[in-house]
């Protein structure tokens, strides 16, 4: 069932989840919904309090378009950087400049409670990095300086600015 996404006012996005220890039939019916909310709105990434629910569960599409599952995640490493235009469903139609891990590898626990692990790079690592941080009450934007429309972007692009906002 796709649910509503909270928007930014929204209390839930500024709390601190709770971990899963029940991996049971409620759990898997909020996977679902999860990847059915985020398969609709053409997103990469969900997390759990996006749609109200205080628990540590992420969803992520990777390169390959494939839904990863990820129960009380936990980034182990981080290597190399990257800077680049980040959005959030939870903040929709506004990007900021965020500086992030170019390389992550995240522990977390499958569906059924099982250890699962995945070290992914660009903008996958750019995702579970995202993701994490709404688990403990977190959003992008207090990473960066200044949020930019869409029109925004598209006119710097056109100017050829975009190298100098992204120095900003």
């Amino acid at each position: 069932m796709i649910k509503t996404i909270l928007q930014k006012e929204d209390p839930a996005l500024h709390k601190v989840c709770h971990p899963i220890t029940n991996f049971d039939a409620k759990l898997h019916t909020l996977l679902k919904d999860m990847t059915d909310t985020l398969k609709d709105s053409g997103g990469l990434g969900l997390a759990a309090p996006q749609i109200g629910i205080l628990r540590r569960v992420v969803i992520v599409m990777d390169d390959d378009e494939q839904y990863l599952e990820l129960i009380n995640p936990e980034i182990v490493s981080e290597e190399g950087e990257q800077e680049g235009f980040e959005g959030c469903l939870s903040l929709a139609g506004m990007y900021g400049i965020v500086k992030r891990p170019m390389k992550v590898k995240v522990k977390a626990q499958d569906r059924y409670g099982n250890p699962v692990e995945y070290e992914r790079e660009g903008i996958t690592a750019r995702c579970f990095c995202h993701e994490t941080e709404h688990l403990d009450g977190h959003m992008y934007y207090e990473k960066c300086g200044r949020l930019f429309t869409e029109a925004e972007i598209d006119e710097m692009l056109e100017k050829g600015e975009l190298e100098e906002a992204e120095e900003e």
